[in-house]
């Protein structure tokens, strides 16, 4: 397991009184297995939904839930955290705590230490629907964004008033999409453009039926992933419609092809690199029927098919540094090497799609890496996202 990007960053988790509380805990310890060091701050009325030692046990660091609640150097808390938290999480953001920090109030542990502090804010709001449209909540809310706060929701659903709007707290996974794109803005790839395609293109026979192939599109996703992360503006041109798309990640959708083609020429033109990991379609049927073809029993249906364009072999970019993707069932080094000569790429990251635990829509692969001056880098197995983190190390070395 590589390096995370959270690893060892300290993040200071505020909780105000909401029934949401409960995703709170299950955002510390989506942070905690990612190797943060979490801070959490609750506020009085978040005692009456959640006890302190429900993070304590999951984050193994003390809870601060006074003012002048003191750490273990005999530092004054709310001081000592401000001063060192990469990132802080108000999360949920009650309108109270919403109205409290946007008059600048410091009257309990986490509004003090939100005044105390340089780091950037990522604020979740969670609270009746009615409470969110009021005009007094939706001023509050502007005048932390015209100071740089990131604000995270709320989206739509059932309440607990009973009532369904807009007023639930965002996700803990989209939450940790946020802090994972604010730690990433000093990253090494910032003021980089990175092209990611992703997922298997669909060729369509008529309007029911597709040609298509077995790719989930995750190792795009996660290479995409992997580059927001590392601070680079990173577009992902996917075809797929079941993989959430990454925060902070400009996400087009497309089907086929010749669209993928389209959008990724248009993306490409002020890009530095094109990471092409979708599995493009390499025929494509001659003709499309406006209407659903009938089956017929008694007669075989023949098709004719024709190549797809090669997306990759065709851009030229002065400058873009091109990486491709090699799906092989058999001699894969030299096939994967010719592709890369024939394409003029770069580099290329070639699977066996027959191993078990690096076929299509595994969440692991085994990467053999080969550059254009003959290098090879024989991966183990990783999770796709280290993968693409070892991708962006190569890209990395060659940028001008």
């Amino acid at each position: 397991m590589m390096p995370g990007l959270i690893e060892n960053k300290y993040i200071a988790l505020g909780v105000s009184g909401s029934i949401a509380c409960h995703k709170s805990v299950d955002l510390a310890s989506k942070l905690v297995q990612d190797g943060a060091l979490i801070d959490v701050i609750l506020t009085k009325s978040a005692l009456n939904f959640v006890t302190p030692i429900a993070f304590e046990a999951i984050t193994h660091r003390p809870v601060t839930t006074g003012l002048f609640d003191r750490s273990s150097d005999s530092t004054i808390n709310h001081v000592s955290i401000a001063e060192r938290s990469d990132v802080i999480v108000l999360a949920p953001a009650t309108a109270n705590t919403i109205a409290k920090i946007s008059l600048g109030l410091a009257d309990d542990p986490l509004t003090t230490t939100l005044l105390a502090t340089n780091a950037p804010v990522i604020v979740c709001p969670a609270m009746d629907g009615h409470m969110y449209e009021n005009p007094a909540t939706q001023e509050n809310i502007n005048r932390l964004v015209s100071r740089g706060y990131t604000i995270v929701g709320p989206v739509d659903g059932y309440l607990a008033s009973g009532h369904s709007g807009r007023g639930r707290m965002i996700e803990p996974s989209n939450i940790l999409g946020h802090i994972r794109y604010l730690l990433g803005q000093k990253g090494d790839l910032v003021g980089r453009k990175i092209v990611v395609s992703a997922g298997g293109t669909k060729e369509p026979i008529d309007p029911v039926r597709f040609i298509g192939n077995r790719s989930s599109g995750k190792m795009g996703y996660a290479v995409a992933s992997a580059a927001r992360d590392r601070g680079a503006e990173t577009v992902l041109v996917s075809t797929s419609n079941s993989l959430s798309d990454p925060v902070g990640v400009k996400v087009i959708k497309v089907e086929d092809a010749s669209s993928m083609k389209l959008m990724i020429e248009k993306e490409c033109h002020d890009a530095n690199v094109l990471i092409m990991a979708a599995a493009v379609a390499d025929w494509r049927p001659n003709s499309f029927h406006d209407q659903k073809l009938k089956k017929n029993a008694d007669e075989n249906m023949d098709m004719q098919l024709v190549p797809t364009e090669d997306i990759l072999e065709g851009i030229e970019f002065d400058g873009l540094v091109k990486v491709g993707f090699a799906a092989e069932s058999e001699n894969l080094e030299s096939n994967a090497r010719t592709k890369l000569d024939k394409k003029n790429l770069d580099f290329i990251a070639a699977n066996d799609i027959l191993s078990d635990d690096s076929g299509f829509g595994t969440d692991t692969n085994r990467m053999v890496i080969l550059d254009r001056n003959g290098g090879v880098e024989c991966l183990g197995l990783l999770s796709k996202y280290d993968v693409g983190w070892h991708i962006l190390d190569r890209v990395a070395s060659v940028l001008k």
